[in-house]
């Protein structure tokens, strides 16, 4: 119940999506250092003290949220359990292929980027996830593999050592 995600909201009075998810996150960190709002409002960069109690607000309607998922049985188990069975079940394969991607999407591996917050990419993602399940005493299956990179077509090989010889003219 610790590392609960954030929910997003949508749609509030100036009509726009109001995600702040990142202010929520150095909010709750600001908080082992300070309790006084103005010096709150200056570490997570808002505008106004009242932005701070917003937020404050945001984080125990989340709190609240998922404690009344839990009480009502939908639990990150009882998502994953029923999107497995879909994969599972999955008559077409676009139906399989969509909650495969469902997944990698909820936990960050969708795309091969700078995270928002605390840098890294996927990889790395992967590897903290992995770490995590090890310190909590999960079973890690070890897989090696080896990565064979293709032979590049000739006509390709030959240009780009014309580009190369081409940036070198540039800087002599």
């Amino acid at each position: 119940m610790n590392k609960l995600k954030p929910v997003i909201f949508i749609g509030d009075k100036y009509g726009y999506t109001n995600q702040n998810t990142t202010q929520q996150i150095l909010l709750l960190k600001a908080l082992r250092i300070t309790q006084d709002p103005k010096k709150l409002r200056e570490l997570i960069g808002v505008k106004t003290v009242a932005d701070v109690y917003r937020t404050l607000d945001k984080i125990a309607m989340r709190k609240e949220y998922h404690a009344a998922l839990a009480k009502n049985g939908i639990t990150f188990d009882y998502v994953v359990e029923n999107i497995k069975h879909e994969i599972d079940h999955a008559e077409k394969a676009s139906d399989k292929l969509n909650a495969l991607n469902m997944i990698l999407k909820s936990i960050g591996l969708d795309k091969y980027e700078e995270t928002a917050i605390g840098g890294g990419n996927w990889e790395e993602a992967l590897m903290k996830l992995r770490t995590a399940k090890e310190e909590v005493g999960g079973e890690i299956i070890q897989v090696d593999y080896e990565v064979v990179e293709p032979l590049m077509p000739e006509h390709i090989r030959i240009a780009k050592e014309k580009a190369i010889i081409e940036g070198r003219s540039l800087y002599e």
